[in-house]
């Protein structure tokens, strides 16, 4: 990690976790490409008990933030310092603990969401703890149940086919804006389908495609129709795109 970046995640750590309902503060892997590269950032999860302190608190502590924006639910705070993008995200334990309860809510919210977030929960970098929480909730997740992977490839799998549907339709009506929006749909949902066949969650859209090629079970042939649906170098009709995605959906239904 560049010493710049460590040393900003040091500074930042060491106010945070003076706060009296704080239970672990991480550092997302954006943090460890370069800082010239155009997906950096330095993401920070706090993870707390009861809230945290107000805004313009926050924002004080922080020293010197350039551009700070704070969400209106509390949950966020966007800044600079020194230069680089900041991004500090506050999470609720409680509400953590209830999304991994197994419960037919929990289910809903994964389904929808996705499970970028229990992703974020296994692979960021601790920067502090209080307890040893954080390592309960990464054993939970090492132990989560097939029915649960299961129920989720056949959600993903659904919305997929559900946007390959939307992206015939527009292809025949020519539809350059809903085939633009069906398309990115559709490729989200068959990835994160692959995703759940081979037990993993699913990491930030900036790096799902890297994941994918580093996925062990794929169908055959998977890779050569995934570039091609990608590729906007190539000449293809919209008809003939839907027609690629149709034989990669059918690959991904049928494999077990």
């Amino acid at each position: 990690m560049n010493q710049k970046v460590e040393r900003i995640a040091d500074s930042l750590t060491r106010v945070i976790s003076g706060w009296a309902n704080v239970e672990c503060v991480s550092l997302c892997e954006q943090a460890e490409v370069d800082v010239l590269d155009p997906y950096f950032a330095l993401v920070i999860d706090v993870h707390h008990r009861g809230g945290v302190p107000p805004a313009e608190e926050r924002r004080a502590a922080f020293g010197d933030p350039g551009a700070f924006e704070s969400a209106s639910n509390q949950s966020k705070d966007r800044f600079f310092l020194e230069g680089l993008p900041i991004r500090v995200e506050y999470k609720s334990v409680q509400q953590l603990e209830s999304l991994m309860d197994g419960s037919a809510e929990s289910l809903w919210i994964l389904k929808n969401s996705g499970t970028y977030l229990l992703y974020r929960l296994e692979t960021a970098q601790v920067l502090w703890k209080r307890s040893d929480w954080i390592d309960g909730i990464r054993r939970r997740l090492a132990e989560m149940p097939a029915e649960l992977w299961n129920a989720l490839r056949g959600s993903f799998q659904s919305k997929m086919e559900h946007y390959l549907a939307d992206l015939g339709a527009a292809a025949v009506r020519d539809d350059g804006f809903f085939y633009l929006v069906s398309s990115g749909g559709f490729a989200k949902y068959a990835a994160a389908t692959l995703f759940m066949i081979n037990r993993r969650f699913e990491p930030s859209h900036r790096l799902i495609d890297s994941h994918l090629r580093a996925l062990k079970r794929v169908p055959d042939d998977f890779f050569g129709r995934w570039e091609t649906f990608l590729r906007s170098d190539i000449e293809m009709s919209r008809e003939q795109k839907h027609r690629v995605a149709e034989l990669l959906a059918k690959s991904i239904v049928a494999f077990r």
